[in-house]
């Protein structure tokens, strides 16, 4: 590729962002020179991972006002995009191109194959049909404006010169590209991660791998952080969606905090004073049925015994019988109990990362950087993230969308 022919855009990263906004800008305008270069062996590799191997689109979550909610970093940014391109175009885009999306029951929608490969694919042909050109295991090394023409721009791709009249990045947590924009004077958030699970030791969990208690309330104690939904316990300690919610909205404290603190964990899910009630009802109507067979109902047996023990309550022990100071401790266990977090894990594959572009420095409704008009950023490169669910994947093809269609407008 001769330095001295300028390409139109240059998209740098392959992935899910970078794709959407090369095909949107070659269909708004089919004469473009579009390059997606990809340092990997391979595109879409998110893409591919992603939902087990299903790939988890995008969130049947159809109102923008509600969607954002979802977005502890973009929130406010991400409103007038969305009211653009939201998950029902999404779901349009795909169908238009052969490609049928399912709503799962937790509102998560996955193509009807229930393959990943389906949705890149469905990627890779929309390229190719666009006349994009892509070309992997390459890997820009240098990004600069133009001294001689200040509209373009100058890339050194695997040693060699490459000029393009537009630059997309799309490349992800990259910080090889995040360096090349602070020598650009462009404000770079420092990466943390997000979503990720709890390293927990702790008598009360252990044993109980694959055990869930389906609307639980957990908080970081010394910190206005919680969450509630869906708790599962593992073998290194607790997940599930409460736990991730709780990371992803804590990112960055739970980071200064170097993954070392406590979480209180409301199993129940309910306010302390309908607990003591519970507990009341069953002391009048069952006095004589033993408490290790009458757990809240939405807590495994096998866990109300561990929280039990705790609380030093005997497994014989009848209602009729259960001391005031055993009330008090079982209470507490089952509203407050604290358990020490040491250390984190990943969540499956789908490593996601707080930080990236300061988002002050995007203009949304193109989503090109203030600084330089002709300069374009979608997807993980942009300091937005979200909660597990397929928003990580809207935001990407939202962003991608728009920069595609001003790129190709332009």
């Amino acid at each position: 590729m001769s330095a001295s022919t300028p390409i139109d855009i240059a998209v740098i990263g392959g992935g899910a962002a970078g794709f959407f906004a090369a095909i949107t800008a070659a269909q708004v305008n089919p004469s473009l020179r579009i390059v997606i270069f990809e340092r990997g062996r391979d595109v879409l590799q998110k893409v591919r991972i992603s939902g087990g191997g299903r790939c988890n689109v995008t969130h049947a979550c159809f109102d923008p006002t509600e969607l954002i909610g979802y977005y502890p970093r973009g929130e406010k940014e991400l409103l007038g995009p969305f009211m653009r391109f939201a998950p029902g175009d999404t779901v349009d885009w795909f169908g238009q191109r052969g490609v049928a999306l399912k709503t799962e029951e937790d509102g998560r929608m996955f193509p009807d194959t229930d393959r990943s490969a389906t949705i890149a694919e469905c990627l890779i042909q929309a390229a190719v049909q666009a006349g994009v050109i892509v070309q992997i295991q390459s890997r820009v090394e240098h990004l600069a404006p133009s001294k001689a023409d200040t509209s373009t721009w100058k890339l050194t791709v695997n040693g060699q010169k490459v000029v393009a009249r537009k630059v997309m990045l799309a490349a992800g947590s990259s910080t090889a590209v995040w360096k090349m924009l602070s020598n650009l004077e462009i404000e770079v958030v420092d990466a943390v991660p997000s979503l990720f699970t709890f390293n927990i030791k702790d008598s009360r969990i252990q044993g109980l791998l694959g055990l869930s208690v389906s609307d639980a309330v957990v908080e970081v104690v010394n910190s206005h952080l919680q969450a509630h939904g869906p708790l599962l316990i593992t073998h290194w300690g607790m997940s599930g969606p409460g736990i991730l919610k709780l990371s992803a909205w804590g990112a960055r404290e739970l980071a200064k905090r170097q993954y070392r603190f406590a979480i209180r964990v409301n199993w129940t899910g309910a306010a302390r004073e309908i607990v003591q009630q519970w507990l009341v009802n069953h002391r009048k109507e069952s006095p004589k049925r033993t408490l290790l067979k009458s757990s809240w109902p939405s807590i495994p047996g096998r866990l109300w015994e561990k929280l039990l023990e705790r609380s030093a309550i005997p497994p014989a022990r009848t209602w009729s019988e259960l001391r005031k100071e055993e009330e008090v401790k079982l209470i507490n266990e089952l509203v407050e109990g604290t358990y020490q977090v040491s250390g984190k894990s990943t969540f499956k594959e789908e490593f996601v990362t707080a930080g990236g572009i300061d988002l002050k420095e995007i203009d949304f409704k193109r989503f090109a950087l203030r600084k330089f008009p002709n300069l374009f950023a979608a997807g993980e490169i942009l300091n937005i993230d979200a909660v597990t669910g397929g928003f990580n994947f809207q935001a990407a093809w939202t962003g991608g969308w728009l920069a595609g269609k001003a790129m190709g407008e332009e």
